[in-house]
């Protein structure tokens, strides 16, 4: 990342106030980092934990499956990028996203020096569209254990998502992200349980997720002839610290 050393000459009071930029301060574009921001998106998919790949359509990892993502507009936050890029490949607004980590080595990009900020976004697969465009060939959502090598260091970055995913299931409310309007306990049960790669006593996690406040009553399953479930739905989808474990 260049980084601009403005040592500010001042005139006097009679002169213009607007600070006066040496030949130190002009930015030489070859030596500076571009910024960019990719985006591993979440869902659950066949009871299994899915992320969004993009294969690319052209270039130097032509073919090869990546994370989606771009460069960052002199005129977007990073956090702007990030949210748009995902509503661009999934049609969602207003879905779990966080800041995960910035991944700058040396060499991650063959064509140019490029810093990367990480994102990941949390789904529910049902109501995303994904949306092809020319700049790839297909997009797909991939189980993560099918996940080969990928463009850039993309592997990297989600098997760090990964770990931050499920830290945070065990300390607050993200699940909410992955579950539609309307769930049963055992549905919430097992979207625990795919993340956190462990099987859940029953008769605890529903005694501490009903303890917690978390979620409410939202009615009965429907079509269902013999003792339909109760459906349940979140309060409210605002991060929170909930204690789960």
């Amino acid at each position: 990342m260049c980084i601009v050393d403005t040592n500010i000459n001042l005139m006097s009071e009679e002169a213009t106030s607007q600070p006066h930029l040496t030949r130190e301060d002009e930015i030489d574009a070859s030596r500076c980092a571009i910024v960019a921001v990719d985006t591993v998106i979440f869902t659950i998919k066949n009871n299994e934990l899915c992320v969004l790949l993009i294969k690319v359509n052209h270039g130097y990892f032509k073919d090869s499956w990546a994370i989606p993502g771009g460069i960052v507009d002199i005129n977007e936050t990073l956090y702007d990028t990030a949210k748009n890029r995902l509503e661009e490949k999934t049609g969602l607004k207003d879905v779990y996203l966080e800041q995960l980590y910035s991944f700058g080595d040396l060499g991650r990009d063959p064509r140019r020096r490029i810093v990367s900020v990480s994102y990941f976004a949390l789904v529910n697969g049902e109501k995303a569209e994904l949306n092809k465009t020319e700049r790839y060939a297909a997009i797909e959502w991939i189980p993560i254990h099918k996940i080969g090598k990928l463009a850039y260091d993309h592997n990297a970055i989600i098997n760090y998502a990964i770990l931050r995913l499920q830290y945070k299931m065990e300390y607050t409310n993200v699940v909410y992200g992955l579950m539609p309007e309307k769930f049963t306990l055992s549905e919430l049960q097992k979207v625990y349980e795919i993340i956190l790669e462990r099987q859940l006593d029953k008769r605890n996690f529903r005694r501490k997720i009903l303890s917690i406040d978390l979620i409410k009553e939202a009615g009965n399953e429907i079509g269902v002839a013999h003792r339909p479930s109760k459906l349940y739905s979140f309060k409210d989808k605002k991060r929170k610290i909930v204690q789960i474990f």
